[in-house]
């Protein structure tokens, strides 16, 4: 995600302004769970799934934010040959999800 760009030139206190905007601004748009994507239908099957989060960059969380049946769902990122790439999820039964990842 781009950073708030720094202006230059003009007044001194418009430069000042929006150093000051550009110092508080920046560190909220860094934060990993302000750039996240929503995968829409995802399909788990009862076991182990794959997923492609398609970030572009490693992986640091997901969340489930519709679940369309009852399934209990954990990741084995741990075990995860490729986090860079691929969110590793098991469930307990077939069951399609949105997930938010960051």
């Amino acid at each position: 995600m781009p950073l708030l760009p720094l202006f230059k030139g003009g007044s001194p206190d418009l430069e000042l302004l929006t150093s000051k905007w550009k110092s508080i601004i920046d560190p909220f748009l860094q934060k990993p769970a302000n750039q996240s994507s929503i995968l829409k239908n995802v399909v788990l099957v009862n076991g182990t799934t794959i997923v492609n989060h398609l970030l572009g960059r490693p992986l640091s969380g997901w969340k489930v934010v519709r679940q369309r049946s009852q399934a209990q769902i954990y990741d084995l990122q741990d075990i995860n040959q490729q986090p860079n790439l691929t969110l590793l999820l098991s469930s307990n039964a077939n069951v399609v999800v949105d997930l938010e990842v960051f």
